[in-house]
């Protein structure tokens, strides 16, 4: 199954004026789609975005508009993923102020481990209320407290 989505039938064909130049999709190409989605399905439920889609390779979830994909590709040429190398180095969500603690309380038992851990939650200074938190396979997440 391919993750790629078209417009539903009868939807127009151009995406809404907000919505362009905007993100539609993120794909991670991961080493262990089982660990991924627990990790992962766990936190993007918790930031509200709902199961989209599954396939053998493949899992998404989708909040309005946007969807992230977790894939363990059969073209994947390693099993590593390194944030310092060039490429990408994180992800930051929106996370409602009263809902970050609880949610970096929880991440260990999902898989998460607290990133700067001596400055959190203001790791990305002062004024900037944020958690930073890292999967099993290096994938860093930023959780910005709105």
């Amino acid at each position: 199954m391919s993750h790629d989505v078209g417009p539903a039938p009868g939807s127009d064909l151009v995406p809404a004026p907000s919505a362009v130049g905007l993100l539609h999709h993120v794909e991670l190409w991961v080493p262990d789609l089982a660990r991924a989605e627990r990790s992962w399905g766990w936190l993007l439920t918790e930031l509200g975005a709902a199961s989209f889609q599954s396939w053998e390779h493949g899992r998404s979830w989708r909040a309005g508009d946007v969807y992230v994909v977790l894939e363990q590709s059969p073209d994947l040429t390693g099993d590593v993923h390194e944030r310092r190398r060039p490429g990408l180095n994180h992800l930051a969500f929106h996370v409602p102020g009263v809902r970050l603690d609880a949610v970096v309380e929880a991440a260990p038992r999902y898989g998460w481990a607290l990133l700067f851990g001596d400055r959190h939650p203001f790791a990305g200074g002062p004024g900037h209320r944020a958690a930073h938190l890292e999967d099993a396979d290096g994938f860093e997440v930023e959780l910005v407290s709105s």
